[in-house]
């Protein structure tokens, strides 16, 4: 793998996030390196997409749309309205252009990691939930249940992260987008025969150590 300049990316993103987005950046990025380490992945790429997963979420919203706009970057009408959205987008876009990242794993876990998608690769679902479980978190529904299925069953974890936020959205505090649902079903189509026993793993996760 190209070794890429981790300080300079850390010193580039400081100066255009607010610190309280900067330091949760860094909270995904030790985050991905642990979820690496427990799932066999390259734990400097992990590291390489935590870091700059949200490298465009500070630019304005007004400011999104324009350069969506002018890089011809697809949007949904969801993600017009809700300008904030485009951060994944927009992002992935920005790691190639002004942070030079051609690796299509880094790009594609940007990408996808706000809504989800079917199908996600290990470094879509290692940014998706450190994401959501970094130890600056503390709002979601479910934290406590999430962080350890993490390490017990990144598929498990991101299915019920994925029916967390359905069931937020559901409750009238933000649009659903299209491609998190589409997320859900894949994977509630996949994992809901498996759904059953995840409480019992949960009760006693050094059963699957022995």
């Amino acid at each position: 793998m190209k070794n890429y300049d981790m300080k300079a990316y850390q010193k580039k993103l400081k100066h255009e996030m607010d610190e309280g987005r900067y330091q949760h950046t860094l909270g995904v990025m030790y985050t991905c390196a642990a979820l690496a380490m427990r799932y066999d992945y390259d734990i400097q790429k992990a590291q390489l997409a935590g870091l700059l997963h949200d490298c465009a979420k500070c630019i304005p919203n007004g400011k999104k749309l324009k350069l969506c706009e002018k890089h011809n970057i697809q949007m949904t009408e969801t993600e017009r309205r809700n300008p904030f959205l485009l951060h994944a987008k927009l992002g992935a876009f920005l790691a190639m252009e002004q942070y030079g990242i051609q690796d299509k794993e880094i790009v594609s876990a940007i990408l996808s990691h706000t809504t989800g998608k079917p199908n996600m690769s290990l470094l879509d679902k290692i940014v998706y939930v450190a994401d959501y479980i970094e130890p600056k978190r503390n709002k979601a529904a479910n934290l406590p249940k999430v962080r350890k299925l993490a390490f017990l069953d990144i598929d498990q974890a991101l299915y019920k992260i994925l029916s967390d936020t359905l069931e937020y959205l559901g409750k009238g505090s933000g649009e659903i987008d299209e491609m998190t649902r589409k997320a859900y079903d894949y994977y509630h189509a996949k994992l809901q025969p498996q759904s059953e026993n995840s409480p019992k793993e949960l009760s006693d996760p050094q059963e699957d150590m022995k």
